[in-house]
């Protein structure tokens, strides 16, 4: 099925995957070699009006005298202007550098080189196949598909193409794996283990209130009132372009206030009053960035020093070993297993939905049932007060 308007200025066509295309002849022009050719430019849409509007506007600005764009561009070229002009401006730093990663590392190699109007379906599939095939993991791997379909998103938007054509190419399957958590006798084993150690505080504060490693490194004092026992989680620390910075929460659910259990209030009283002796003793050496679990100068504690000081006093511990996020997990657990309710569990971890706290958490659920249907017991028996 094809339609004509206007011979000689442009022209409307059924695809063959039902999209529609119009193209528009700009005249002719000369190209390097010497050869005249005649510059044509398409436009892509789901249905006949819209290619058609676009049409008019194309052939309007043609006939105005305006420029009319012409440029072909690659995908790698499209994901770069991406980048710049609509991931930085919208997403955090950290968010920014991950996405840009991917794409020079994983993404541009692999189907950067094809023209952004002919990428196809194949195309996708054969780079996720390949990069499993690399030894790269199911969810690495969907997380490429998830930014290459973001930016495939924006192209359609922008009228580039006429399909997105990551949306059809299926994910790969990831296995979850059953997360990792401290049972009630092995978190008072392994608070007793590091009992006046350095960082004791810093392990209250995880496994008490399930605080991300980020958002537990890059606590301030001033997020942090002893007196009222309430602890703010407003930014978080991490590494972007090499470098340890201040960053905004994950999400606007993690910027958080939560109550502090007392013996999590005692323990930061106690890190303050040594915290005060280490700047003293550091001196001119200190560099006050105002943190709560700071090097004994003042600077950030990098992550995977903090992740090797954990893994040392989990074996001191006698513990399997365990991520420093399962001290979030931790929490989590422990929490639903003593009835608190789901709801204050998803406020307290700053999960965006309940339903993230009881899907990631659903081990706990039986335990949960078995207390619920004891206090049913209790309380048609009479035997509940």
């Amino acid at each position: 099925m094809a339609g004509r308007r206007g011979h000689d200025e442009g022209s409307i066509t059924k695809r063959a995957d039902g999209s529609w295309e119009a193209k528009i002849s700009l005249g002719y022009r000369s190209g390097k070699d010497g050869k005249v050719r005649r510059v044509r430019k398409s436009f892509y849409g789901k249905t006949r009006r819209e290619v058609a509007d676009k049409l008019n506007l194309a052939l309007r600005d043609h006939q105005q005298g305006l420029p009319v764009a012409v440029e072909r561009q690659t995908v790698a070229t499209f994901l770069d202007r991406w980048l710049e002009e609509v991931v930085r401006p919208t997403v955090r730093p950290r968010t920014h550098h991950s996405y840009a990663q991917l794409v020079r590392v994983h993404i541009a190699p692999a189907i950067g080189r094809h023209q952004l109007t002919t990428l196809a379906p194949q195309h996708v599939q054969t780079m996720m196949n390949d990069k499993l095939a690399a030894g790269l993991s199911p969810r690495t791997v969907q997380y490429l598909r998830a930014v290459l379909r973001r930016a495939l998103g924006q192209a359609l938007k922008w009228g580039l193409v006429a399909r997105n054509v990551a949306t059809l190419v299926d994910p790969p399957r990831s296995v979850r794996h059953e997360i990792a958590f401290l049972t009630p006798a092995q978190a008072r084993t392994f608070l007793d283990v590091v009992r006046g150690d350095r960082q004791e505080a810093l392990y209250r504060v995880a496994l008490s209130l399930g605080l991300r490693q980020g958002e537990a490194l890059g606590l301030r004092w001033q997020d942090v009132d002893l007196d009222d026992r309430t602890l703010r989680v407003r930014v978080a620390l991490q590494r972007i372009g090499g470098k340890l910075v201040l960053t905004e929460p994950k999400t606007r659910q993690s910027r958080r206030s939560i109550p502090m259990p007392g013996s999590v209030v005692a323990a930061l009283r106690e890190h303050r009053d040594r915290q005060t002796f280490e700047r003293a003793t550091a001196g001119d050496r200190w560099q006050d960035w105002g943190l709560v679990f700071p090097t004994p100068t003042g600077t950030p504690v990098d992550a995977r020093n903090a992740v090797r000081h954990f893994k040392a006093a989990l074996v001191r511990a006698g513990l399997p070993p365990m991520r420093w996020h399962d001290l979030r997990h931790s929490c989590a657990s422990l929490q639903l297993a003593q009835g608190i309710a789901p709801r204050v569990v998803m406020e307290t971890l700053g999960h965006s939905q309940i339903g993230i706290t009881m899907n990631t958490y659903s081990h706990v659920i039986p335990e949960m049932q078995r207390q619920a249907a004891d206090l049913m017991d209790d309380l048609l028996s009479g035997t509940g007060g």
